[in-house]
């Protein structure tokens, strides 16, 4: 007797390459059992990096067919198109889309690399994206040696891993990136879970086994974090990494993570030391993989189902981004990748981050995360003065939730995280969920601090909190640019990028664009002094306040009556209390 449930073909996409050339895919899409008016759309959007991207402007030629017909294909609206079909019967649509863009959002093809987001390739056919999904994906001929990795489940692929994979749904098929090339790849087990790690781009120098090995502990202590020795939610993992001459950046998916990094970065052999550059590629490592948890699967309740056409605001991600910020190099610690005084550098480097933004005091960061869609993604010259970083305060404030928990010795963020992994089932959360979870771990309401600390712009416990935890935190003399309240660039001259507000150079009235050509001292006999680098200008003011700087604006030349402060300072952290700081960097599991 036949079943009574029918089981429907899948969604069926295939990406070919015929032209690496011309940076353009190919793809056929055919929705076995279409409508009668199938509608279909492309994601505006790329969860992970919340701004809208447009990326049907790189679309073109939609063609539609059923059989030897062809079909007219109406388009709706930006990213949506309609075609009037017959019921049932197969619709194949044909269509190629542009891909130059190198970074971890979009897509790329040229004759030494390709890479792809489903978001960018693959159009939606709405009312069958709960189905199963699956994607062939065929070999170049010009590149034989090309290979692919994918976080997506094989069906029926070669050794290469050209073929055919398959999603769930379209969720699963749009969170799950190609890279493919002729890439470096390896392999570990963390935890006795496989992982693959995949590097394009790399010079003759890298160190794949110190990068595996390094990764490995990374991800076996992030798996710890969250479960102790029981399994985590992935059965495989792939790092896919774009090594170029100067970038840095990472998207995270459920069971992947596309990076990219300059291949300076990147570990060499014969060298045991850890550049600074490494250090900062392995917070990167660490961050994509901790988002494995906290946002892929523990994530806001706004994004239970993407809505892939519009904005999906949350107020949550200074949790999300910021918590997963503070983890990132802890993690580093706890992995044995850097021991404690590098750790507190990095914080270091957060904590001046956020002092040096006048943004905080006008934006609070629960703010800053419903704004992320228009401000966070469209930086310009009034960022610093307007903003603050849903990233770097986000990170202050958990580490302030995990010194206050630690003080008060019921608990800590580590037993937090868990136990709203357990509340939420791995699944959707609002700020609710963590009120609870801290009111119940930490045998008090924590309201007033997550009004404070998150909803308010008032500055952060962060001394009196890190002075009981072995940390001292001593003001030392600013530098320059700091003191100015000034950000620049010196690679020709000196070129103002930023004026921060409140500050020396807001009140003499420099603009963003000036050229800082010269600069002269009340009571110099002589002209003044050419100025190359904002370090020089100790030396040519002297023991004067008073200074007259000269500037370049659209080929103007303005001066500018330039009063130094008195006392400008910035922030060091320094080890005082080894236990005490050990106490608190070790997981309190």
């Amino acid at each position: 007797m036949p079943s009574p449930h029918k089981t429907r073909a899948p969604v069926h996409y295939r990406v070919e390459m015929p032209d690496l050339h011309t940076h353009l895919y190919q793809v056929t899409l055919t929705v076995p059992e279409p409508d009668a008016l199938q509608r279909l759309t492309l994601p505006a959007w790329i969860p992970g990096s919340y701004l809208i991207r447009e990326f049907a402007k790189n679309l073109q030629g939609l063609q539609a067919r059923q059989g030897r017909r062809a079909l007219e294909v109406l388009q709706t609206g930006k990213s949506s198109w309609e075609v009037a079909c017959k019921a049932g019967q197969p619709l194949q649509l044909a269509y190629t889309v542009y891909a130059n863009d190198a970074s971890v959002r979009t897509a790329w093809l040229e004759p030494s690399r390709g890479f792809f987001n489903g978001t960018s390739l693959c159009l939606r056919a709405e009312g069958h994206t709960q189905g199963p999904h699956a994607l062939e994906i065929r070999a170049p001929k010009a590149r034989p040696a090309w290979s692919v990795a994918t976080g997506l489940t094989a069906l029926l692929v070669n050794a290469q891993g050209f073929g055919t994979y398959q999603a769930a749904d379209y969720d699963e098929l749009a969170d799950c990136p190609f890279e493919l090339g002729a890439f470096w790849s390896g392999t570990f087990k963390a935890c006795g879970v496989p992982h693959r790690f995949v590097v394009s781009g790399a010079t003759p120098a890298f160190d794949g086994a110190r990068l595996l090995a390094d990764t490995k502990k990374i991800c076996e202590t992030s798996i710890r974090f969250w479960h102790g020795g029981r399994k985590p939610p992935h059965k495989s993992y792939v790092f896919m990494l774009n090594a170029v001459d100067d970038s840095y950046g990472g998207l995270e998916h459920r069971n992947s993570t596309a990076l990219i990094c300059g291949r300076r970065d990147l570990p060499r052999l014969g060298e045991a030391k850890t550049s600074d550059g490494y250090t900062t590629l392995l917070g990167l490592i660490s961050h994509e993989y901790f988002h494995t948890w906290n946002v892929k699967r523990l994530r806001p309740a706004e994004f239970t189902r993407y809505d892939y056409a519009q904005e999906n605001y949350t107020r949550l991600l200074w949790f999300f981004e910021g918590f997963t910020s503070y983890y990132d190099d802890l993690l580093l610690r706890r992995a044995g990748l850097i021991d404690d005084a590098l750790y507190l550098k990095l914080l270091n480097k957060t904590l001046n981050q956020v002092l040096q933004t006048p943004g905080r005091a006008v934006q609070s960061v629960a703010q800053a995360s419903f704004d992320a869609w228009v401000k966070y993604y469209r930086q310009d010259e009034n960022t610093p003065n307007a903003t603050v970083s849903y990233y770097t305060k986000g990170a202050l404030v958990a580490l302030c939730l995990d010194l206050t928990l630690r003080q008060e010795g019921h608990t800590s963020l580590d037993a937090v995280m868990r136990a709203l992994w357990t509340r939420c089932q791995a699944g959707p959360m609002q700020e609710d969920d963590l009120l609870a979870v801290l009111a119940e771990l930490g045998g008090r309401d924590f309201s007033r601090e997550l009004a404070d600390w998150v909803h308010g712009t008032s500055d952060l416990p962060l001394k009196a909190l890190l002075e009981r935890h072995g940390v001292g935190v001593h003001e030392d003399a600013a530098q320059p640019a700091q003191r100015l309240g000034l950000r620049v660039a010196e690679t020709a001259g000196i070129q103002v990028k930023v004026v921060l507000r409140g500050g020396a150079a807001e009140r003499a009235g420099f603009a963003a664009g000036d050229e800082w050509l010269a600069v002269a001292a009340e009571g110099d006999p002589g002209d003044g002094w050419r100025l190359h680098k904002l370090e020089d200008l100790a030396l040519y003011a002297g023991p004067q306040r008073k200074l007259t700087a000269l500037v370049a604006r659209d080929k103007r030349l303005l001066r500018l009556p330039l009063e130094l402060p008195e006392h400008a300072t910035t922030w060091r952290l320094a080890l005082r209390d080894a236990a005490a700081v050990a106490s608190w960097l070790e997981d309190a599991a």
